[in-house]
């Protein structure tokens, strides 16, 4: 599962965030003990015996959504986030939220074609490099 952080962030996030940011991210070692804080709480996809994916969500919020890029367009998201998506609706939640930032296209376009609608854009905290967070929610 830290692999596959690793994978975006290097993937995704590092071109796209400050050197103050990303100097951070490794020294603290933020995607390692987010693995080690929620990790037993983590639904991964498997393929042939390799971790190719994990979500994890609190209540009616997809926390984190990562496929490795050895694995990625081969439906391993969409996979991730219909089980997570049923698990909310089970759990008596009408709704799923997620958020993802304004320079990840890709990202947009997948979930928009799960069928989650922009519902708000607003700085990201987070990364502290001027990016913009994009709010999607879905009725379940």
């Amino acid at each position: 599962m830290k692999a596959i952080l690793r994978d975006t962030f290097e993937s995704t996030w590092r071109p796209q965030i400050t050197e103050a940011s990303i100097r951070n991210y490794l020294d603290t070692d933020i995607g390692g003990r987010f693995v080690e804080r929620a990790g037993a709480d983590m639904l991964v996809a498997e393929i042939g015996g390799e971790i190719a994916g994990l979500i994890h969500c609190v209540d009616d919020f997809v926390d984190a959504l990562h496929v490795s890029s050895a694995f990625q367009r081969r439906g391993v998201g969409r996979c991730l986030m219909e089980r997570a998506e049923q698990d909310m609706s089970a759990r008596g939640f009408r709704q799923a939220r997620l958020e993802t930032d304004t320079f990840n296209e890709q990202s947009q376009n997948f979930y928009k074609s799960l069928g989650y609608v922009e519902m708000g854009r607003y700085p990201d905290e987070e990364w502290k490099s001027g990016l913009t967070t994009v709010l999607f929610e879905k009725r379940l």
